[in-house]
């Protein structure tokens, strides 16, 4: 792996989605660091990234929605927590979340299984999907995450991607405690 500063030189073999998002970053000035890799599938391969990417907090993120499938969620949290939700479902006041179905991914981030990202948020422009977020991973200094496609990653500053881009993107979130096992 090698990592680059910025954009890729080509959008050849790229992805639309994938360059929108290189281009809505350097719109609003945040500087980024890139990786590209072999499609990540879990967790354990996105953690190989992110040690080469150090240091970050290595971040998992889940689509989730209640069970009439009528709210949508974004939980992005540490990796080594585990998703419980009874707990996520009380602070995000909602029904018991779920994973949702990979067509409203899709639909509401232009995004599919794999690639979820809080930079996905810059797709839903009728502010379908709410965001939470684990109180830990604001403490950090960086935030790593995908482009929009699991093909590469970039390490961005934690407040440049909580104060800049999601108030850019019209998306707030709420801060919940997924709590150690």
């Amino acid at each position: 792996m090698e990592l680059f500063y910025g954009r890729p030189e080509s959008a050849d073999g790229r992805l639309d989605k994938e360059i929108r998002t290189y281009d809505m970053l350097d719109k609003l000035g945040i500087e980024y660091r890139r990786v590209d890799h072999e499609a990540t599938e879990t967790m354990e391969a996105c953690a190989k990234i992110d040690e080469f990417l150090q240091p970050v907090a290595i971040c998992k993120n889940l689509f989730l929605c209640n069970s009439q499938k009528t709210s949508f969620y974004l939980l992005a949290m540490k990796s080594d927590k585990k998703f419980k939700s009874k707990d996520i479902s009380k602070q995000a006041k909602s029904t018991r979340l779920s994973f949702a179905p990979s067509e409203f991914m899709e639909e509401f981030l232009d995004i599919t299984p794999g690639s979820v990202s809080v930079l996905g948020l810059m797709n839903d422009t009728h502010n379908r999907v709410q965001l939470l977020v684990d109180e830990d991973l604001l403490n950090d200094e960086y935030f790593v995450c995908h482009p929009c496609v699991n093909t590469s990653s970039v390490k961005l500053k934690t407040t440049d991607v909580f104060d800049t881009f999601l108030k850019a993107v019209h998306h707030d979130y709420t801060v919940v405690t997924v709590k150690d096992e």
